[in-house]
């Protein structure tokens, strides 16, 4: 039980859950021929025995609010090798593609499964899939209830044209955890119609990114909710994808993404109230000490950041009740070689008013500017995954320059002029691209703890969202290798990264009269020009990337955050560490 105590003082109101043990997430993996794992909907924000708790640290001075504490969501995933009418249980869920259901001159399937199931049903899968309109179509679904199976409903999951890529995979897991919630069902099957093709290599990967997707899928996030449904779902088979220590090993791989996915959602996912910088930091310590044997956290106060003359960072913190936070985790393999030091920085505003030039007017979306922070929730989730997967050979270093951008008599204002760590002056044009402005710093401090490639990822610009859409990432580096290697790990991801250009001729936009530069250009290409901006705070020797995440961070559609960039920064630090 988490014990809260609540004391008023005056009008303050300050409240406090006592820690306690971490619980894990899977349950050990056993090697047999069907294979058995546990996945946990994690929430590590609010798991009853998480050590990952913001509201074990959160102080109610606005609102009185704590999140929730919940028992986490468990899942057991199997394996099989069975025949899909041997298979009982709530829903069968068959993964068909548009060609998956072709039929012959006497409208029977052409597809060995489907015709399989069809033929035990007495045609009546072909005859409702027809009455239901079902083609296939990416996101399109049908869930039957046919008698003639020993499941009680089979459902139908498109896969668009083909199913060739994680993104698919996830999907077709998120569609069954949605068919589970509506139909309550609590032990569902999972099948491709047509996976006889795929390669060895290709069936582990394919039943990681099933269970990653059903993961995600059942995870709700109901902290702040006073009434809502649980998930019933409890096991997942997934049939015809093989067994073996190597799937065994991939899912645990799964388990840790999703886990730290999910506590990225859920960071993101907190209010200004209750996820401050210090919440932020605390957040991050914690992780370090969940997983002391690699990680080490240092979290700099007002003063060390004074000393270390970050002023570009600290003008953007000046008008905040909340201070600002540094934060830095370190990550060392507990044994053998460092090959190669790594760099992860993300824009860590907790919230953003946009200052003197505070949001306003339809579309600005202040009421969401706690997502600010996406770009540091992308950084601590995957510190927290890498700090459960322990790749040899690679350091990596994680670090957030928390802090809001709020309006004070001691606010930073536009037309003042502030002095970065690396002694370059910015003339503040606007105090709502004040992002920029905190990540400049942090770019000179990473770049100081000799890292050889550096990743930044940040809310940063509407310019991006604007050129790539709500689904996109853009990628901004002058380094071809980097960028090859991070959009090879999001294809692995199953993210979406759109390279953008550099170009430096629109570095005319950011000259200031009377200081180094602006920290804003015009509209046309505003992406490029906060990039550039960045790129006068990496070390020449350091290989740079900035990824703009403004677009992909939220869900309109789920009104929730989306957990987006974790996955790919985990797959890039392992594969730098092979």
């Amino acid at each position: 039980m988490v014990a809260i105590v609540v004391s008023l003082a005056s009008t303050l109101f300050a409240a406090a859950a006592s820690p306690s043990s971490s619980s894990s997430l899977f349950t050990k993996l056993r090697s047999s021929p069907t294979l058995r794992l546990s996945f946990t909907s994690l929430s590590p924000l609010n798991s009853r025995r998480g050590k990952l708790m913001a509201h074990t640290i959160a102080r109610a001075t606005l609102g009185l609010t704590l999140p929730s504490s919940l028992e986490p969501v468990k899942i057991s995933f199997t394996a099989k090798e069975i025949g899909v009418t041997e298979w009982k249980g709530d829903i069968l869920a068959v993964g068909v593609t548009e060609k998956d259901l072709a039929k012959d001159e006497n409208s029977k399937f052409e597809n060995p499964i489907l015709k399989e199931l069809d033929s035990h049903l007495g045609g009546l899968l072909a005859e409702a899939s027809s009455e239901e309109d079902f083609t296939g179509k990416t996101g399109q679904s049908t869930i039957l209830r046919l008698p003639g199976l020993g499941s009680k409903r089979v459902g139908l999951i498109g896969l668009g044209q083909s199913a060739s890529c994680t993104a698919a995979f996830r999907g077709l897991g998120e569609a069954v955890a949605a068919a589970a919630k509506t139909a309550q069902a609590s032990d569902v099957g999972i099948v491709l119609a047509s996976s006889e093709g795929l390669s060895a290599e290709s069936k582990i990967n394919t039943a990681s990114a099933i269970a990653t997707g059903t993961v995600l899928g059942v995870h709700d996030d109901n902290r702040y909710r006073s009434e809502f449904k649980k998930s019933f779902l409890k096991s997942v088979d997934i049939l015809g994808l093989g067994t073996g220590p190597d799937l065994e090993k991939k899912l645990k791989y799964a388990e840790d993404v999703s886990s730290a996915i999910i506590f990225g959602k859920e960071l993101v996912n907190s209010p200004a109230n209750v996820l401050t910088p210090g919440a932020l930091a605390e957040e991050a310590s914690k992780i370090a000490a969940t997983y002391s044997d690699v990680l080490s956290a240092k979290i700099l106060t007002v003063e060390e950041i004074k000393e270390l003359k970050m002023g570009s960072y600290l003008g953007v913190a000046a008008a905040s009740a909340n201070p600002p936070h540094f934060i830095h985790l370190s990550y060392k393999p507990s044994s053998g070689p460092v090959k190669v030091k790594l760099g992860l920085v993300g824009k860590g505003l907790t919230f953003d008013s946009g200052g003197y030039n505070i949001k306003t007017g339809p579309g600005c979306s202040i009421e969401l500017m706690k997502t600010d922070m996406g770009g540091a929730a992308a950084v601590l989730g995957a510190a927290k995954a890498i700090g459960q997967i322990k790749p040899p050979g690679v350091e990596v270093h994680f670090i957030v320059a928390a802090c809001e951008n709020m309006i004070s008599g001691t606010g930073m204002r536009p037309g003042d002029i502030i002095t970065a760590s690396n002694g370059k002056t910015i003339e503040v044009n606007n105090t709502d691209a004040e992002g920029r402005l905190t990540l400049a710093d942090a770019l000179v401090y990473t770049c100081n703890q000799g890292v050889e490639k550096v990743v930044d990822l940040a809310t940063l610009t509407g310019a991006c969202i604007v050129a790539l859409g709500p689904s996109i990432a853009g990628v901004f580096t002058p380094s071809d290798d980097l960028a090859i290697e991070v959009l090879t790990a999001s294809e692995i991801s199953g993210e979406k990264f759109w390279r953008m250009p550099l170009e430096e001729s629109y570095w005319e936009s950011m000259k200031s009269g009377i200081a180094d530069m602006v920290n804003t250009g015009g509209r046309p290409g505003g992406a490029i020009t906060a990039a550039l901006f960045l790129k006068q705070f990496v070390d020449e020797k350091v290989q740079w990337m900035h990824i703009d995440l403004a677009g992909p961070v939220y869900s309109d559609k789920k009104r929730s955050a989306t957990g987006f960039g974790v996955a790919t920064l985990v797959e890039w630090v392992v594969k730098n560490s092979s």
